[in-house]
């Protein structure tokens, strides 16, 4: 089953930079939609950016001006560029992935999460 997978997490003081990466396990047609979220320890899950198939992006207030999402249709990659972070960004970060697979099904399915940590 195909899976995303996040990656570029880790610990960063405030104020330093991250870039997360979200790719699909196996080779896909497309990515349609891509979705980043978090939840920090004892929190519900929160959207934090989104893009769209036609490149619209959707952010969190508390994030708008800091991170920027985007994505590699050549690669069926997306990114999320985080600066100027700060100890309430800490949270495990997860994608949600929107693909056409190889035989053309539509499907929708969350990465297993990488941790950011903001500390200085």
């Amino acid at each position: 089953q195909v899976q995303p997978v996040e990656s570029g997490g880790g610990l960063v003081q405030p104020g330093g930079s991250l870039r997360l990466s979200c790719a699909a396990s196996e080779s896909i047609l497309s990515i349609n939609s891509m979705g980043w979220y978090r939840q920090a320890p004892g929190k519900q899950r929160e959207l934090v950016a989104q893009i769209t198939s036609s490149g619209s992006t959707t952010y969190a207030d508390f994030v708008k001006g800091r991170f920027t999402i985007s994505r590699d249709n050549a690669k069926n990659t997306g990114y999320l560029q985080m600066n100027s972070l700060k100890p309430e960004d800490t949270a495990v970060f997860y994608c949600l992935l929107d693909f056409i697979t190889l035989s053309g099904w539509r499907y929708s399915s969350w990465g297993q999460g990488t941790p950011v940590t903001v500390s200085s």
